[in-house]
């Protein structure tokens, strides 16, 4: 959300080169603006991309549910061959309607509404979605709580760290699919202490550091959040190095420092 729309667009573009074919693409183009929003959504069809996916705006809000399903209904429409997702996060929104109550409603509305990832705490809420209707597309996006996430029915994830740390996640589901709740608690409880890492020196500016330790350099963070200074960097490589989690080793080295 930090993103120009033309860099936003760029990014797509980019993304859909690299992946070659071999991943799925879904793009989100979420916007306070409406027209912005379907300019994306028209954007991401014209690239070929194989969803969209949108957060509810959140500058003026939406006063009901009916008023968001609403908005998702004319975004959607600027790209009716894609399938379209709705993703649910209240605490970067702000917006807490029962989740539940717009899934049912953007079945009956939106054409090509796919399913959502459902960015929440709430597995009260979670298991009213999956109960809407049987084999809804779901994707949880609380990595540290994938584990609870699976022993409810959720059969896909969508979160941030799972793009450099995978393996624990995979051990999670590996586990819990072999019914070893042991192991997929004990894998779970690494990434919770990882989260617990990124909580405490800001999630964005965290995740960019980790890729930096891992040798992959995706610059800093845009104002108004601050870059992670030298000290920040050295004690989160040392509150992680000893997680066995990440598809790469960290290193100080590989930002000039030393171990």
């Amino acid at each position: 959300m930090s993103l120009s729309t033309s860099e936003r667009r760029q990014v797509a573009e980019r993304w859909l080169h690299a992946a070659a074919g071999r991943l799925r693409i879904m793009v989100h183009v979420g916007h306070t603006s409406l027209p912005e929003a379907q300019a994306l959504a028209q954007h991401a069809a014209q690239l070929g991309v194989d969803a969209i996916a949108l957060i509810a705006p959140n500058f003026f809000k939406p006063q009901t549910v009916a008023d968001l399903v609403d908005f998702c209904a004319l975004v959607a429409s600027a790209a009716p061959k894609l399938p379209f997702y709705y993703y649910e996060i209240p605490s970067m929104t702000g917006i807490h309607f029962p989740t539940a109550e717009f899934v049912r409603q953007a079945i009956a509305r939106i054409p090509n509404f796919a399913g959502l990832k459902f960015s929440h705490s709430d597995l009260m809420s979670l298991q009213e979605c999956l109960a809407v209707r049987e084999g809804l597309d779901l994707y949880y996006g609380q990595d540290e709580m994938l584990l609870a996430a699976l022993a409810l029915g959720v059969q896909g994830a969508v979160g941030s760290t799972y793009n450099f740390a995978a393996p624990v996640y995979q051990r999670v589901i590996t586990a819990f699919q072999a019914g070893d709740l042991a192991t997929a608690r004990r894998e779970q409880r690494k990434s919770v202490e990882m989260i617990r890492v990124l909580l405490d020196f800001g999630v964005v500016r965290t995740v960019k550091a980790i890729l930096r330790l891992m040798g992959i350099d995706c610059g800093t963070v845009r104002p108004p959040l601050r870059p992670v200074s030298p000290e920040e960097m050295t004690a989160i490589y040392h509150r992680l190095r000893h997680l066995d989690i990440f598809s790469r080793p960290l290193s100080l080295s590989a930002i000039g420092g030393s171990v």
